[in-house]
């Protein structure tokens, strides 16, 4: 939200108040309803999904929300967990569960990684500060993103434990090195680089809304956000929220969406020889996320990674796209447990991240599941949703007859039955 745009927001008040329908009120006074009122009423990552769709205007919740294209593949992320069926086992003695686990030589406390969000501050004030220390608070890192609205030193002094940032490569060798320098000397310790964003995805939900940069302001765009006061208020009180980092490469041409104008700030060259000089600089753990293509975890292999996150950016750069989690296996058979493997898109459940450790997963980030709560209820909204995973993870664990997550195998899950049947016939 530009400076501008805010007389513009407060007179949008006066005529929600005058002439807005009972609907539009109704959905604008559930916005401005207490953190603790709105979590009494969660149960779910879904049920925080739809709060969320409630608390901001439409144009930022399909921001978030929204993928590439018919998002065929955000269905198929989803789809790929509901394909996959868990195995209840006992009798087994499970009175003693440990969902700790090892990562780039640190304990941690669940088998999760809040991932890079860029913007956070978009769903609510300060969002990387919120973010960093839910994550704290349950014993799992935050990847601060290179899209960050809040500078990186001040979200480090925020949390405490191990300091992820995710990293685009910029086309200019030199902002890549000031920017290796300054988080390095802040402490952050693990780089994950962002390897699926050559170009922008072409996000249909953002063109529809007009959600551009810089915003253009139209009577149903002002409408829309005076109908979701809190949001509203929020960011009046706060300004609106700028990737800081972003601004430094970004072109100063407007693009045609905040995706396309962000990726502007990204090099399309990056290739393995990139990613070999990234190794040669940075001193500490380094995390490529993105791979998708097993072909690719060789080259990985070879280059001197620590890590990888396989991922297709949660549906919102190629659509039609393989799920994340329908590939997973082949690179984790590619890999052979030289490194830690990961995953992401769509996550939505303890239960989820029990089958992608099954299937090879050292541990899932989520993303969209921490932004659904955030944008609820801001730190405290990332702590239920945090301990709503764990819960569900450790009943999960449970009924599995799994006592500590290095117990998980892929003897553990099936293909669901009517898909099996399907693929004998």
């Amino acid at each position: 939200m530009t400076e501008s745009a805010k007389p513009v927001l407060a007179s949008a008040v006066t005529a929600d108040e005058a002439s807005a329908s009972s609907a539009g009120q109704q959905r604008g006074c559930a916005s401005l309803a207490t953190p603790s009122r709105q979590l009494a009423r969660i149960h779910s990552i879904e049920d925080f999904r739809e709060s969320a769709r409630r608390a901001l205007p439409r144009m930022v919740f399909d921001f978030i929300d929204g993928g590439a294209g018919s998002e065929s593949t955000v269905r198929e992320n989803r789809a790929a967990f509901e394909r996959i069926r868990l195995v209840p086992s006992g009798p087994v003695d499970v009175s003693a569960r440990m969902p700790r686990i090892g990562l780039f030589g640190r304990e941690q406390a669940l088998p999760i990684v809040i991932g890079p969000i860029g913007l956070a501050s978009a769903f609510w004030p300060d969002g990387e500060i919120a973010l960093a220390r839910a994550a704290t608070r349950h014993g799992i890192p935050f990847v601060l993103s290179n899209g960050t609205s809040i500078p990186t030193g001040k979200v480090m002094r925020a949390a405490e434990g191990r300091k992820w940032f995710q990293l685009y490569v910029p086309p200019d060798e030199g902002l890549l090195d000031k920017w290796l320098d300054q988080i390095d000397g802040e402490g952050y310790d693990v780089l994950e680089v962002t390897v699926d964003t050559a170009v922008p995805g072409r996000r249909l939900r953002d063109v529809r809304n007009g959600f551009s940069m810089p915003l253009r302001w139209t009577p149903a765009k002002v409408l829309d956000v005076a109908l979701h006061p809190r949001w509203m208020f929020d960011m009046l009180r706060n300004g609106a929220p700028k990737p800081v980092m972003w601004e430094e490469a970004a072109a100063s041409r407007p693009a045609a969406t905040v995706s396309e104008r962000n990726l502007s700030a990204i090099s399309p060259r990056l290739d393995w020889h990139t990613v070999e000089r990234l190794r040669a600089r940075w001193p500490h753990a380094l995390v490529i996320k993105g791979l998708a293509d097993p072909r690719q975890a060789s080259r990985a292999l070879a280059a001197g990674v620590d890590g990888l996150v396989v991922s297709n950016h949660g549906g919102r750069q190629l659509d039609g796209a393989i799920a994340a989690l329908d590939i997973l296996p082949e690179i984790v058979d590619v890999v052979g447990g030289r490194i830690p493997v990961l995953v992401d898109s769509g996550v939505r459940s303890g239960s989820d991240v029990l089958k992608a450790l099954a299937l090879g997963a050292s541990a899932v980030q989520i993303g969209r599941a921490a932004v659904y709560a955030l944008a609820t209820a801001g730190e405290a909204g990332v702590d239920r949703a945090l301990s709503i995973l764990r819960e569900e993870l450790d009943q999960a664990m449970a009924l599995c007859g799994v006592r500590a997550c290095s117990e998980v195998t892929r003897d553990h899950v099936r293909l669901a039955p009517w898909l099996s049947a399907e693929i004998r016939a």
